[in-house]
């Protein structure tokens, strides 16, 4: 196991937002912390950059009796990403996949209820989103993340995150305006090997970082009531 090279998610976000100083202090930019683990992280970024906080719940597609592998993910407004290869290579019918989906969407949706307090995204139209999570491994919750987004019409889409593997940085590059990782190791099994501190991040406490969030930014920013 590598040696940790952040403190914790908050030590992290602190250190991208340095990474990110050009966007500070602009009324066109909103951060998105990735449900769960990457809203503190974005707490931080949000904060440093005095810009808003908003949060992006994306639910997980596992392989059914290996929910921790991904074959892909969901995001607000019924966006999808699939891992075809992922399916195919654990033998996962479409008709599984759809009882997935289906089951993942329910759960969506009620974590964007308890987290924000509402349904659907904030208006992102011609602004720069800044995209951030504690880490990627294999790209799939961001990739459905990015899709949602794009709907919504942002000028730029800007992924954010502490670390990154290899493989998730060659993949998601081309789909966004800029991808920053701080590191971006040569071998990567987890984010969590990265950081010395690494607990779960519960809605509730996603629900709290956006609502301190809220109570600095100025008249006319996301307030999630």
């Amino acid at each position: 196991m590598s040696e940790a090279v952040f403190r914790d998610r908050s030590q992290a976000g602190q250190c991208l937002a340095q990474a990110l100083a050009q966007h500070a202090n602009r009324d066109d930019v909103i951060v998105f912390g990735l449900s769960r683990g990457g809203v503190p992280v974005a707490y931080e970024v949000a904060e440093k950059l005095h810009v808003p906080l908003d949060v992006m719940v994306v639910g997980k597609l596992g392989v059914p009796g290996y929910e921790e592998l991904a074959m892909g993910a969901i995001a607000s407004g019924g966006v999808q990403f699939v891992h075809e290869a992922v399916m195919q290579a654990m033998g996962v019918s479409r008709c599984a996949l759809n009882k997935t989906v289906a089951a993942q969407s329910k759960k969506l949706q009620r974590r964007e209820a308890t987290s924000r307090g509402r349904e659907g995204l904030p208006e992102v139209k011609d602004k720069n989103v800044i995209l951030v999570d504690d880490g990627v491994a294999t790209g799939s919750t961001v990739r459905a993340a990015v899709r949602a987004l794009r709907h919504a019409e942002p000028r730029q889409i800007i992924i954010a995150v502490p670390v990154a593997s290899a493989a998730s940085f060659a993949m998601l590059k081309p789909f966004v305006d800029d991808f920053i990782a701080l590191v971006v190791p040569a071998k990567f099994q987890a984010a969590s090997q990265w950081y010395g501190n690494f607990p779960e991040t519960s809605d509730a406490d996603v629900r709290q970082w956006l609502v301190k969030a809220a109570s600095r930014q100025p008249a006319g920013t996301v307030d999630p009531q």
